[in-house]
């Protein structure tokens, strides 16, 4: 543990380190604490007041191993929790302390990004039922053409090894074809997954169409965060310390975490709550 406070990365599983890898590529420096509730993922098929149950232990998790500010990765998870979480837990147990999402950073880099305000949405089914990116995109902009698609399938074929092979991108063709037929040109990955589809997701979409990886947008909107909010920034830790945790089976975690992270993991911890 360092003497200062670390920055928390939670996600339901190993997407969150596509995320942590786009961290630590424009804030290297800084100490980071993964947290991966491998053991109960996937939080798509569960109810609202369990993804809040679950996230809420996740969240108390890392804040007892020394996190400052936790960016909750889980893109269902901050879709289904983040307000709930920010307005009700924070401020009763930990109010000097800040947990931040997915979905803002996105939305506002997507109508920035977007030409012709025709803008698309792909996620988990959870993700994608709740609403929470049309939700979002309309409070910025009450002007746009929002199209939403389920993509069930995809979390699975990433985590097994098949993102690139011809079969994953014939499901991917088929998600991603009527979103074509709209003639959109911002596509938004709703899910931590995806950016390790993303070559195959920019060349189904064509050239025409922007498509926005939530990782680098997280990573960006994390640093402008850091700047504005000196009094959290000072009290972080800059040992380029890094630490693992799993709720499930630590060498799978490694294993898989590796091809998410784009890099070694040395040890990987237990995580029980």
């Amino acid at each position: 543990m360092t003497d200062k406070n670390m920055i928390g990365v939670f996600d339901s599983g190993l997407g969150g380190l596509t995320v942590l890898k786009e961290f630590l590529r424009v804030l290297p420096d800084y100490d980071y604490s993964y947290l991966g509730d491998n053991a109960r993922a996937p939080y798509g098929n569960k109810s609202d007041e369990v993804i809040y149950n679950y996230t809420g232990e996740a969240v108390d998790f890392l804040f007892k191993q020394g996190c400052e500010l936790i960016i909750i990765a889980c893109h269902t998870a901050s879709a289904k929790t983040l307000r709930r979480i920010q307005q009700g837990y924070l401020l009763k147990f930990y109010p000097e302390r800040r947990v931040l999402g997915m979905i803002a950073p996105i939305t506002e880099a997507a109508i920035e990004l977007s030409r012709y305000h025709r803008l698309a949405v792909i996620g988990t089914k959870a993700t994608i039922s709740s609403g929470v990116y049309k939700k979002e995109l309309e409070k910025l902009r009450n002007d746009l053409e929002i199209f939403q698609q389920a993509c069930p399938l995809l979390v699975a074929l990433v985590e097994e090894g098949w993102a690139g092979k011809p079969e994953a991108n014939m499901i991917l063709k088929k998600y991603l074809r009527p979103l074509k037929v709209k003639q959109v040109d911002t596509l938004i990955l709703g899910c931590t997954h995806y950016p390790l589809m993303i070559k195959d997701i920019r060349r189904i979409m064509g050239r025409n169409v922007k498509v926005i990886n939530p990782a680098i947008m997280a990573a960006e909107k994390l640093v402008d965060y850091l700047k504005r909010h000196q009094e959290i920034e000072k009290k972080l830790g800059k040992n380029k310390q890094l630490v693992f945790y799993t709720t499930d089976d630590a060498n799978k975690f490694k294993a898989l975490g590796e091809r998410f992270l784009g890099r070694e993991i040395k040890e990987v911890n237990r995580a029980v709550f």
